[in-house]
């Protein structure tokens, strides 16, 4: 709970350092706060789970989407096999989201599977890190997996910094067909269109039921002047919290700046909270 509010954080990176990239690193030093990262990592290089716990007790969140990468051309890999360690610490407070790349995962249905059988409450999809548009068909099988689950797949909609990054298949409206060929999947748009395509996320987000914008990466600061074009008392009821952890100066603080934003109480909770509860199909909220 963070001032009386349930909280939960939908996009965290708690991954191995041996495994990735010094672009990584450099960006988890720069934007977020590098004492508590640092402090939070063992001489292995992995994080403890006893003191990442205690971190996001302590920063008031109630459950932490810990994701997973597999991108060797941009940040490197970050293995579901990493975070099982996390998520059977306090399997209540971290929750697993599984990642497929169809150019390292074949079948990758199969990949996903093995990966939800593991724990996972969501697929994440990183076309710009792992170069596949989103309407890409070797990425309909995991689709189909996803769909007949029930269980909501993230996509990466934003630029990206990272060398080796694809950002041409960071377009929301590649989606398109895919809402149209699945209309039960659930999407949840990460970094909620970042750099150009705010009003395609949002457009999106508004026409579809079943497709949310989820506000990593983002600064809480710039965000009405990014959906200016849309009513924000509508648009914000469709947002779900998430920080990009590590890359971010904290998770409170970002969660207080958001709720500032809020037209209303009920909205507050809705993203906060509410929300990915309802998307990720967690209890942590209440």
């Amino acid at each position: 709970m963070l001032d009386g509010r349930p909280l939960i954080d939908a996009h965290v990176h708690a991954a191995r350092l041996p495994t990735l990239k010094p672009a990584w690193l450099a960006w988890a030093r720069e934007f977020g706060d590098a004492e508590a990262f640092d402090g939070l990592y063992g001489a292995d290089g992995a994080v403890d789970p006893a003191r990442f716990d205690a971190y996001l007790a302590q920063e008031g969140v109630d459950a932490a989407l810990v994701l997973t990468e597999y991108s060797p051309k941009t940040t490197g890999i970050q293995p579901v096999e990493d975070v099982l360690p996390l998520t059977a610490y306090n399997p209540d407070r971290v929750k697993l989201v599984a990642n497929i790349n169809p150019h390292m995962h074949y079948p990758v249905d199969e990949e996903l599977r093995r990966q939800l059988d593991l724990g996972a409450v969501a697929c994440k999809i990183h076309p710009v890190h792992a170069g596949v548009a989103a309407d890409s068909r070797w990425l309909y099988p995991a689709y189909e997996v996803c769909q007949s689950a029930g269980i909501p797949v993230v996509v990466h909609c934003g630029t990206s910094s990272f060398p080796g990054s694809s950002n041409r298949y960071a377009d929301p409206v590649l989606l398109d067909d895919v809402l149209h060929d699945f209309r039960d999947l659930t999407v949840v748009l990460a970094h909620g269109g970042r750099g150009w395509w705010y009003d395609a996320a949002a457009f999106l987000a508004l026409s579809h039921e079943r497709v949310w914008i989820e506000l990593s990466g983002l600064p809480p600061s710039r965000l009405r002047e990014y959906y200016a074009r849309h009513n924000w008392a509508r648009l914000s009821r469709k947002m779900i919290f998430g920080t990009d952890w590590p890359g971010v100066p904290g998770i409170a603080r970002n969660a207080r700046a958001v709720a500032d934003l809020c037209p209303d109480e009920e909205t507050t909770r809705l993203v906060l909270a509410g929300n990915a509860a309802h998307v990720y199909r967690l209890k942590a909220a209440g």
